[in-house]
């Protein structure tokens, strides 16, 4: 199996410089790898690092020490160690990222929305609108609303909208942070079948999910984040 996610030894620390220079330490010693078509579940009680880790693969927080690889383009970059532009890079052509919370431009219709993430990648408009059609539908947005901003929507439409923003690109990795977290019986039924469609396609995953169930249904490994739980 080809690895497209390799931690080794990753650590973060928060220093708190409001409150004196005081250092929280958040995990030590994160090592375990996903390889493509596979997803891992992180698991742990709330605040034991879970939202730290999928933070720290995407960019977003940086290492303390030890190495985040990730395969890109071909080649395999530590992303704990790579410039800021790089990292943007990867993240335009490599890492998808489902975060709980919609975060979209104001009065910008929904399918839009959706689409942007093609149209960035070059796709023709068109085409980038009907693959968003295509998920929205899936996920059970009614067409009738597919103009409207989805800043109108329900809690959980909008986290729907978020999940085909998500899942619409040709990501090889994908970091889902509780993804069906608002949803319904039947929808998350739809995400089950969404992380399945994409591990056939040979998508390397990385979620958080509390749900027993869901956490049951999409996992090919557990990993328990509270073995790299750093004392304080």
């Amino acid at each position: 199996m080809t690895a497209m996610i390799e931690l080794n030894n990753a650590e973060k620390t928060f220093t708190m410089h409001l409150q004196g220079g005081v250092e929280l330490p958040v995990v030590r010693g994160v090592s375990f790898h996903v390889d493509a078509g596979e997803c891992v579940v992180l698991s742990g009680p709330s605040g034991a690092g879970k939202s730290s880790i999928l933070k720290m693969i995407y960019g977003n927080y940086r290492c303390d020490s030890g190495r985040i690889d990730i395969r890109h383009d071909g080649a395999v970059i530590d992303l704990a160690k790579a410039e800021p532009r790089r990292v943007l890079n990867v993240r335009r052509s490599t890492i998808g990222y489902v975060s709980q919370f919609l975060r979209a431009v104001p009065r910008v219709a929904t399918i839009d929305v959706v689409a942007e993430p093609l149209i960035a990648k070059g796709v023709i408009r068109e085409a980038a609108r009907e693959r968003a059609g295509h998920l929205l539908r899936r996920l059970n947005i009614p067409e009738r609303l597919w103009q409207l901003p989805p800043s109108t929507f329900s809690g959980g439409e909008q986290q729907r909208v978020n999940i085909a923003h998500g899942f619409v690109s040709d990501y090889p990795i994908l970091l889902l942070d509780e993804p069906t977290a608002s949803l319904d019986a039947a929808n998350r039924a739809v995400v089950v079948e969404l992380v399945a469609d994409k591990k056939r396609n040979g998508v390397a995953m990385v979620a958080i999910v509390h749900d027993d169930e869901i956490r049951e249904a999409i996992a090919d490994r557990v990993v328990d984040v509270t073995t790299f739980a750093a004392a304080a």
